[in-house]
């Protein structure tokens, strides 16, 4: 057993009093945070391990007690200990949407998301951090150094450093146009979302939340970088929560083809940032299974980015060093 795992334990069960609780591993993220499932007294709770030095709880703490006061289905907290960093949450259960979605459950699991989404989307939380330019540009720029440099071994040329910046120059400057709303859970997808028997679904794993584009959710759930949707049924989801969107007073009306193009380079972003955190989640800290999910994310930028002018010149550095092929592959290696 490990120092943090035994120090979690003998909290559990000595400051708690929990003396014949047994923890068994839950799931890890791609942070530093770990869960453990505890069981005690015929009941499972779920406890996260948030190492101080590494992890602030405190914004998860924060979050999910604006969150209990709407109806979104959040863990409620049972017990904490934020010196140490450790939580005792309720347990929204083991079965992810992932593992339940198929062409006959999506449509009423997704419809669940977006009432979800929306009710997150009007709660009274005015604090969290700006998703603004300067942190959505650090963002792109994991891209060429983890993905392109690192994972790739590219040395791009000043001429080729241009075309990126100058891509994503674009993406930024229309990003800044679109709506935005106080709250944007930044990982809201198929492996965030739980399956519950009341309120579904249960919504974990927001503790980076900030304030920006009401398409970055949006974008996450119905381009996922771990399942993948036809185009025409992504565009016919994405109207839906347009207009529930409007009905809830989130957005003001906009039109089919606005709000698919926000989606789109909302989209750009996040998946040209992913492809950077994959290759840096397996490079530096071991994670190599992200790497698995790098074909299907590199196809979003691709198929995107051949929508819009403005891309084509990233397109063809890409071209030139053959990045496309690896769509095909299982695995993207160098």
């Amino acid at each position: 057993m490990d120092q943090r795992l035994a120090e979690l334990t003998r909290w559990v069960q000595e400051h708690l009093e929990w003396k014949d609780a047994q923890l068994a591993v839950a799931s890890a993220d791609a942070s530093f945070r770990r869960y453990f499932r505890v069981t005690y007294n015929n009941q499972t709770f779920i406890a996260m391990d948030a190492p101080p030095e590494k992890e602030a709880i405190q914004p998860f703490i924060d979050i999910t007690n604006v969150l209990l006061k709407t109806a979104t289905h959040v863990p409620e907290i049972i017990a904490q200990n934020t010196e140490r960093g450790f939580l005792i949450l309720e347990d929204l259960g083991n079965t992810p949407y992932l593992d339940k979605l198929n062409a006959s459950s999506a449509d009423a699991l997704y419809h669940d998301a977006f009432d979800a989404l929306i009710q997150m989307q009007e709660a009274d939380i005015t604090s969290l951090p700006a998703y603004d330019e300067q942190r959505l540009h650090d963002e792109l720029l994991l891209m060429p150094e983890w993905f392109l440099k690192t994972h790739l071994d590219i040395e791009l040329t000043e001429n080729e450093q241009s075309v990126i910046a100058s891509s994503f120059s674009f993406i930024l400057q229309e990003i800044a146009q679109q709506p935005s709303t106080h709250f944007v859970h930044r990982d809201y997808h198929s492996r965030n979302l739980m399956m519950t028997s009341e309120r579904n679904p249960g919504v974990i794993d927001y503790q980076d939340a900030v304030s920006g584009p009401i398409s970055y959710d949006l974008v996450s759930l119905l381009r996922d970088c771990y399942i993948h949707w036809p185009q025409s049924q992504v565009e016919t989801w994405a109207l839906q929560f347009r207009d529930k969107a409007i009905a809830a007073t989130i957005i003001s009306d906009i039109d089919d083809s606005s709000f698919l193009k926000n989606l789109d380079i909302m989209g750009l972003q996040r998946h040209i940032k992913v492809l950077g955190i994959f290759c840096r989640l397996a490079h530096r800290d071991g994670k190599i299974d992200y790497l698995n999910d790098l074909p299907l994310t590199l196809s979003y930028v691709l198929d995107v980015a051949r929508r819009y002018p403005e891309m084509q010149a990233l397109l063809a550095l890409f071209d030139r060093h053959n990045i496309p092929a690896y769509i095909g592959t299982n695995e993207i290696s160098a």
